[in-house]
């Protein structure tokens, strides 16, 4: 949000530096892509998203393209100043109006008449004279204005076959083309009356090409309307493998026990599609006990500051002394994510389990997080002063470049790029080399020190790489989970084992939802995957409505909110119609025509700290392959929210993290 309140009016800036960054290098695109105002094409309440390189909703159950998709289409089209193009499926009629700022003259047809009137209205109101919104079906192309030097197909499918008639010799079709079940953009050119020339590019998703004689059976993308209580809306299939392959449970130690079925693995990741449900905190910790207690997993971690970690893992073990640790743990936004009551009871049985283990069985408690920026700093300083104080005087100046940042370390971003951010990266991994090669001592002190070294350096490449808003922070960011992930394993030894807790976004293959297909993310649960193969388990947790502990903006107070039923036809709509009110799903075990089924795209929620239910679908859904996402998935129908109470004390009220003593 900060970004785009800082470019607002400057949109052409962000959306040409984005684009650029991700490969888009025709000028006359990047010049389109800047002028035309998409806040015109979308609806109101959206408004605020409208230059996140994102697609949104719009009527119609439909979606607008993000820009990145509709640059990257017209670029491949090759347009030019005097070409005549066609587009087919307008939508909100945005792609034709960017197209309009370049060729001669843009004829885009839509299906829906209400979005094709939308359109009209919104091109006209920004006054492209050259640019046309018909209502009809694309399908069959527009044969009283053919040849045509581009056509421009943006729903994914086969191709019509008058599409290939009305294309010119020389020109191009662009059409995302159905592939062995995926969607692969393609680019099709004319060599003559006859010959076609086809070229695949990147991997796509787009609502499906639907003929008008084919629109009642046809089932689109992103429906927005809850569906609790209308059992007959939809197909029952989905809801009933699920149903099938369910297995029902009452208790969290039941479902620990169903879980242990993974308990063989070197990594067992456990999600949350919230970071705000008391059943997810509850039931992670149920199998985490199992797998500490019983099958030799002594990592467990979590979606949090490694320096805040630190005095939970000493309040656990008796070998954690060396750690160094926040004064207080987990007071920054978000505070609720760790200090709760479910997470302390989780660690009053981890203390328990840990009594009477020598030092190296005990399950550590360790956060996997870039966040901690000055936490770290201040730990590496405190670790180098007592053991070299010349080395800390060098290491406290090196820091003097981010240390000003301190109190808002996002504020970092907005700096220009320049020698500066080149100048402060090089002071910061200094240090960490520094303390690598020297190896003033050996064992967790040197460790705790080495990580937190590490965090500053990842944190500054973080906080730089926020001004692109790309990938690349997020990339970076589970790079570095992962990579802390890797060190924990090594250094706890060869039979160390590991339990993780992260969002589902985290834990869930990125490579299997619109994260990997559109925005190009990784994830720790991906790397994991590609690391380990067989040998780890990603298991998803998701609710269907109930309550949830968030806040409405960043940094704002923490509020019990009602989370909204699932918008029909997403994983979570399909759960909730087998009427089981929890269960547990092994997708490993499910046969192939029913994992097939589930493997089909769908929307799925994911509400992190912030909730904005006004604004759901935008906010909280994407779509994703279940079955190939997660190894297992988790089930409560009605969820409530974390008991965060101290979380928030009152003035004069002490805290008593984390066990009350």
């Amino acid at each position: 949000m900060a970004q785009r309140d800082m470019y607002a009016d400057d949109r052409s800036a962000m959306v040409t530096f984005q684009l650029a960054r991700r490969g888009i290098a025709m000028p006359a695109v990047l010049d389109a892509m800047k002028q035309v105002p998409r806040e015109e094409f979308i609806p109101e309440d959206l408004h605020e998203f409208a230059y996140e390189d994102s697609p949104l909703p719009i009527a119609e159950e439909q979606t607008i393209s993000q820009p990145y998709i509709v640059a990257r289409m017209i670029e491949l089209a090759g347009l030019e100043r005097s070409d005549k193009v066609l587009e087919v499926g307008a939508g909100s009629g945005y792609a034709a109006a960017v197209m309009g700022k370049i060729a001669n003259q843009v004829y885009a047809i839509e299906r829906h008449k209400a979005l094709a009137e939308a359109a009209k209205t919104a091109i006209e109101k920004i006054g492209y004279g050259n640019v046309h919104i018909i209502h009809g079906d694309g399908t069959k192309g527009l044969p009283g204005e053919a040849p045509f030097d581009a056509i421009i197909v943006s729903a994914g499918g086969d191709l019509p076959p008058a599409l290939k008639e009305q294309v010119a010799v020389g020109g191009r079709i662009i059409i995302p083309l159905a592939v062995n079940g995926h969607q692969m953009l393609t680019e099709i050119r004319r060599l003559d009356a006859d010959q076609y020339e086809i070229t695949d590019h990147e991997a796509v998703r787009f609502v499906p090409l639907v003929p008008e004689e084919d629109r009642p059976g046809h089932v689109t993308q992103g429906r927005r309307t809850p569906t609790a209580g209308r059992p007959g809306h939809m197909p029952p299939d989905l809801s009933g493998i699920m149903a099938a392959a369910a297995e029902p449970f009452e208790s969290y130690g039941d479902l620990a026990r169903m879980a242990e079925r993974f308990a063989d693995r070197k990594v067992v990741c456990l999600g949350e599609s919230t970071h705000g449900t008391s059943e997810f905190y509850a039931a992670r910790a149920a199998i985490t006990e199992r797998l500490v207690r019983d099958h030799g997993f002594n990592i467990v971690a979590v979606e949090a500051d490694w320096p805040d970690a630190a005095i939970y893992d000493k309040a656990i073990r008796q070998s954690a002394e060396g750690r160094r640790h926040a004064e207080e743990p987990f007071t920054r936004f978000p505070r609720w994510m760790w200090r709760n009551e479910e997470t302390w009871a989780m660690l009053r049985k981890l203390r328990e389990i840990n009594r009477g283990r020598d030092p190296q069985h005990q399950a550590g408690f360790y956060g996997l997080d870039v966040y901690s920026l000055c936490a770290s700093i201040e730990a590496v300083l405190d670790y180098l002063g007592e053991h070299d104080r010349e080395a800390a005087e060098t290491a406290k100046e090196r820091y003097g470049c981010l240390t000003p940042y301190c109190s808002e370390p996002g504020s970092y971003a907005r700096m220009r790029i320049g020698n500066g951010f080149r100048g402060c990266e090089d002071k910061v991994v200094s240090v960490l080399t520094d303390l690598l090669t020297q190896r003033v001592e050996n064992g967790e002190a040197l460790f705790d020190a080495e990580q937190n070294a590490r965090i500053v350096a990842e944190a500054e490449k973080y906080y730089r790489n926020l001004y692109y808003g790309d990938a690349d922070s997020w990339n970076l960011r589970d790079s570095h989970m992962f990579d802390t992930l890797e060190r924990l394993l090594e250094h706890r030894g060869p039979d160390a084992k590991a339990v993780v807790w992260a969002h589902n976004s985290h834990i869930g293959d990125a490579s299997k939802t619109e994260m990997g297909w559109v925005r190009e993310e990784h994830n720790i649960g991906q790397l994991v995957r590609e690391k380990y193969g067989q040998d780890c388990a990603l298991i998803g947790f998701s609710t269907h409505e109930g309550e949830v502990a968030a806040a409405d903006d960043w940094d704002g107070p923490m509020k019990i909110k009602t989370v909204r039923p699932a918008l029909e036809n997403a994983h979570e709509d399909h759960a909730f119609r087998t009427d089981i009110g929890r269960f547990f799903l092994d997708l490993e075990s499910l046969d192939g025509d029913h994992r097939q089924m589930l493997s089909e795209p769908k929307l799925q929620r994911a509400i992190g700290v912030i909730y904005r239910p006004e604004t759901e679908r935008a906010s909280h859904y994407f779509r994703a392959n279940l079955a190939e996402q997660f190894d297992a998935w988790v089930w409560f129908a009605v969820t409530k929210a974390v008991d965060a109470k101290s979380a928030t004390p009152r003035e004069g009220e002490d805290e008593t993290w984390p066990f009350g003593v």
